[in-house]
């Protein structure tokens, strides 16, 4: 891809296949506070958006006697468990990082909490290939917002311009583009005539190459 010195990974559905645990963590968490089936919440639309966004709606909703943070911090407890024991990193995904890291500076733009993408980067010993950092908590506005990915340019010092993004989830493609970045869509939450906005739309972490290994 032309005038990519940076690739910016998305986390969960990008590296790690977590968007189920996030969702087992949620109705697990509004199961022991009372609310199973009754929290009126579609976990779907919350896919590449924030934690804090999903607990805020949640409290607005249901009004439950525990606040956002409280409730994160259940969530979070239940999903570090599963992340542990199941350690959902896809395959081919730590044979991509290493290959791209040999060519570009990489960076990870993540809308889950720090301790939860520090859990994530000691799997597979992915922490030292990413020069930056950046969670959704370290930014005026989350994805489809730009400033998570603008955040993570800035830090390894690459223009938006010749930064890519790697996304699963339509609220991250778009937030890709709106900062100006080329964006490869990866179909492992959506079906491609979903992402079809991103730059391109890869099958796999062997097409993802293909596009960005010289």
């Amino acid at each position: 891809m032309k005038g990519v010195q940076a690739v910016i990974f998305d986390m969960d559905g990008v590296i790690v296949d977590s968007e189920p645990q996030h969702e087992r963590a949620f109705l697990e968490v509004v199961r022991v506070l009372g609310y199973a089936g009754t929290h009126g919440l579609q976990f779907s639309d919350y896919v590449g958006r924030s934690d804090q966004q999903l607990w805020i709606d949640f409290v607005a909703k249901n009004k439950p006697k525990e606040a956002v943070e409280e409730l994160a911090a259940m969530k979070r407890a239940y999903l570090l468990e599963l992340i542990r024991r199941e350690q959902p990193v896809f395959a081919g995904l730590p044979g991509l990082i290493q290959k791209l890291a040999a060519h570009y500076a990489l960076a990870l733009a993540s809308g889950s909490e720090r301790a939860i993408v520090e859990e994530v980067l000691r799997l597979a010993n992915l922490g030292p290939f990413f020069a930056a950092v950046v969670t959704d908590t370290e930014v005026p506005r989350g994805k489809p917002a730009p400033d998570i990915f603008l955040r993570a340019a800035q830090l390894v010092g690459i223009a938006p311009e010749n930064c890519c993004v790697i996304e699963d989830s339509k609220p991250g493609v778009a937030a890709g583009l709106a900062a100006g970045m080329q964006v490869i869509a990866i179909t492992n939450t959506h079906p491609a005539e979903e992402l079809r906005a991103a730059t391109h739309v890869a099958r796999s972490y062997e097409e993802i190459g293909q596009l960005l290994i010289p």
